[in-house]
């Protein structure tokens, strides 16, 4: 049997799973969106990486405010700030593991007004080791 290899991007083994290093090297190398468009280009490529990115939706908040409708856009300081978090996160190891099905699994939730934050854990020695995260933000409907 093949004992690691890529998939999807990722490197994946028996031991972890990790972003594969060539596919990110672009993401590395950005500069800060500077319109509307060059925004919607980088949240729909970080979007394809969002289960690795713990509170991907509370992160580009800001830049998504950026997309609204009849917004003027203006990119300013929370605007950087949420980039360069998820730009980091996005060329950075991921902490996932792989899943043990031998030991139980958990499921963390963390709601507010308008977002929504799960992951899907497992406690190893007392310590919690996320596989797998989901965010959703909702509107007032």
């Amino acid at each position: 049997m093949v004992t690691k290899g890529i998939m999807l991007g990722h490197k994946v083994s028996k031991l972890d799973l990790e972003v594969d290093k060539v596919k990110i090297k672009v993401v590395d190398k950005l500069s800060p969106p500077m319109n509307v468009k060059t925004s919607r280009i980088f949240l729909g490529h970080a979007g394809f990486y969002r289960q690795f990115v713990k509170y991907f939706s509370k992160i580009v908040h800001p830049l998504s405010m950026l997309l609204e409708v009849n917004r003027p856009f203006e990119f300013e300081h929370n605007c950087l700030k949420a980039f360069e978090t998820l730009n980091q996160a996005l060329v950075t190891t991921p902490i996932l593991i792989t899943p043990n099905w031998s030991i139980p699994f958990e499921l963390m939730c963390d709601t507010s007004d308008n977002r929504m934050v799960l992951a899907l854990v497992q406690r190893k020695e007392k310590i919690l080791h996320p596989i797998a995260y989901a965010t959703k933000t909702s509107n007032n409907a």
